[in-house]
């Protein structure tokens, strides 16, 4: 009958953490009080978020439909399923990084498979509790990340800007392909296309000069299109739009291609989570709009990114830009990010034409623009000035960023980070000798007293070790480990192996203090155990003194033979 009990009480957690991640009216509980600021908010951010899709679907390599769809099915997903009331979802510079090199290697296509499989692993690491695993990223290293992003961002708008996109043998490398497209770049072209995104990126400087309600962006975009209407010129166009959504369908999944597909699927499943994850810890952050839950952020990111497969979208990750104006701009429910699609949603279905009249370099403009936006000096500098560990993560990070891999970047960003909070933290873990309670007694400079602090582990046993082992011409050392922090396994087998080695030079060891926490795995390991008798083992240490005071005195006694 208990085990019947057992597997029944089991079963009523799982549920009710099944149900955690799972939307409920709880989740629009405030919405009568504040649908007026979500609507308003949706708003500003669907205006904002137009070009940015576009752009993003454009510069991955897919197409500015994508980008579209992505930010309407994805965002509405990610707004019902996920964790945060006020995240909005959709593409992202980030992901397009990682996008444009699987676009040129495996084709348009396998962005919508890969999408596919990215979803199911997002989803996946949400059920399974994985979500507060973002909160290991050293604070150097998201930036140092950003940053990066931030240069491949820029950089990829180069070959948009030459009209240059398709040249042959042409580098998946941001800054080598930026490179190959200036040296094939056709100069009265490049006027036209520099001329239309300085005019941009001027009007999204002005426009918040003007009035912080001002999409800048789009006010760009609408004055370059309208020039280009009148004005005779070479400039490439977004091209034509359907009018609606396409149908929903399974994309198609080869087996043979799927060994293939996996490591980019994975490569994009880390990058939406991280971004997500970052994006709605910020959100939280901002404004009291509720709790931000990071398993069912997960869960609600993959379901955005596997209904954006079967729409023919790209993955969708939290966009902290578009989550940043809709805070701002009032938004404190799943409602706000739910309009924001809407309004997409609108634009596709009457406006398809006049978008598709849109001149790439307008959208290179805004995504230029955004990028450097994306990088806050005062940051740099204040990361620059903290420590030489943190400044070198941060530094390493953005350089791996740019040449190499996002994923990659940011493993090594956290492994070197890693690598230098172990260093410090190996040596706060310190041995003090401590002299002889007075009064003084013939023997005592025979009596060692070591006071272990700080933490004893893998990074610091050795140094630990042959600080005790330098101990001499004593006959009782006293080892006081009240102070010990944190000991691991590596650390506790130090402890019995160097009792060991004190008792083969014929010096007794006494133990003083070992916390309740410690005592378990002191006796798993040995530590205990490698004591010569165990009456050695002391919660007080007058009584370890005295002790020793008696061996030193027998000691000296003794006949010599």
């Amino acid at each position: 009958m208990s085990g019947v009990s057992t597997i029944a009480g089991a079963a009523r957690r799982v549920g009710r953490g099944a149900l955690r991640l799972l939307p409920s009216r709880a989740d629009y509980r405030d919405v009568p009080r504040t649908w007026r600021g979500d609507l308003l908010a949706g708003l500003t951010v669907g205006i904002v978020a137009l070009p940015l899709a576009l752009g993003f679907g454009v510069s991955s390599g897919m197409s500015a439909e994508a980008g579209l769809v992505t930010a309407i099915v994805a965002g509405v997903l990610a707004a019902v399923f996920g964790g945060s009331n006020v995240q909005v979802s959709g593409p992202t510079g980030a992901m397009v990084v990682v996008l444009a090199p699987i676009v040129a290697a495996q084709g348009a296509g396998a962005v919508v498979t890969v999408t596919l499989i990215a979803g199911v692993i997002v989803l996946a690491a949400g059920a399974l509790g994985l979500g507060r695993a973002v909160s290991v990223i050293p604070w150097p290293v998201i930036e140092g990340f950003t940053l990066g992003i931030a240069v491949i961002i820029f950089l990829q708008q180069v070959p948009q800007l030459t009209a240059a996109t398709t040249l042959p043998g042409h580098s998946s490398n941001a800054l080598v392909a930026a490179v190959q497209s200036l040296l094939a770049a056709d100069p009265g072209y490049l006027v036209w296309a520099v001329a239309a995104a300085l005019i941009v990126a001027a009007c999204m400087l002005l426009a918040p000069r003007i009035h912080a309600a001002i999409p800048g962006s789009l006010v760009g975009i609408v004055v370059v299109s309208l020039l280009a209407l009148v004005i005779p010129n070479p400039l490439t166009r977004i091209g034509a739009l359907p009018a609606g959504l396409p149908a929903p369908s399974l994309p198609a999944l080869d087996p043979t291609a799927l060994g293939a597909l996996l490591p980019a699927a994975a490569t994009v499943a880390a990058l939406a989570a991280v971004e997500s994850l970052l994006s709605g810890r910020v959100a939280a952050s901002m404004a009291d709009t509720g709790r931000f839950d990071p398993d069912r952020e997960l869960v609600g990111q993959g379901i955005a990114s596997i209904g954006s497969a079967l729409f023919g979208g790209m993955p969708a990750t939290g966009a902290i830009a578009r989550t940043a104006v809709n805070v701002r701009s009032g938004g404190r429910s799943r409602i706000a990010a739910i309009f924001h699609a809407v309004v997409l949603l609108v634009v596709v279905l009457a406006a398809s034409g006049p978008v598709g009249m849109i001149p790439l370099a307008a959208l290179a403009g805004v995504l230029m623009v955004t990028a450097v936006r994306m990088v806050h000096a005062g940051t740099v500098r204040a990361i620059l000035r903290s420590t030489r560990a943190d400044a070198l993560a941060f530094v390493v990070t953005a350089v791996i960023t740019v040449s190499f891999d996002l994923i990659v970047a940011v493993i090594i960003g956290v492994v070197l980070a890693g690598i230098v909070a172990l260093r410090s933290l190996s040596r706060s873990s310190s041995v003090h000798r401590e002299a002889v309670a007075a009064p003084r007694q013939e023997g005592d400079e025979r009596i060692a007293i070591l006071r272990l602090d700080g933490p004893l582990f893998f990074a610091a046993a050795d140094r630990v070790f042959e600080e005790i082992q330098s101990v001499t011409d004593v006959s009782v050392v006293v080892l006081r480990m009240s102070q010990l922090e944190l000991v691991d396994a590596t650390g506790a087998r130090m402890l019995g192996d160097m009792v060991q080695a004190l008792e083969a030079r014929g010096i007794t060891v006494l133990i003083k203090g070992v916390q309740a926490r410690h005592e378990s795995l002191f006796r798993t390991v040995g530590v205990l155990g490698a004591l010569r008798h165990h009456h050695h083992l002391y919660n007080d240490l007058p009584t370890a003194i005295a002790h020793a005071r008696d061996h030193v005195r027998r000691e000296q006694s003794a006949p010599t033979p």
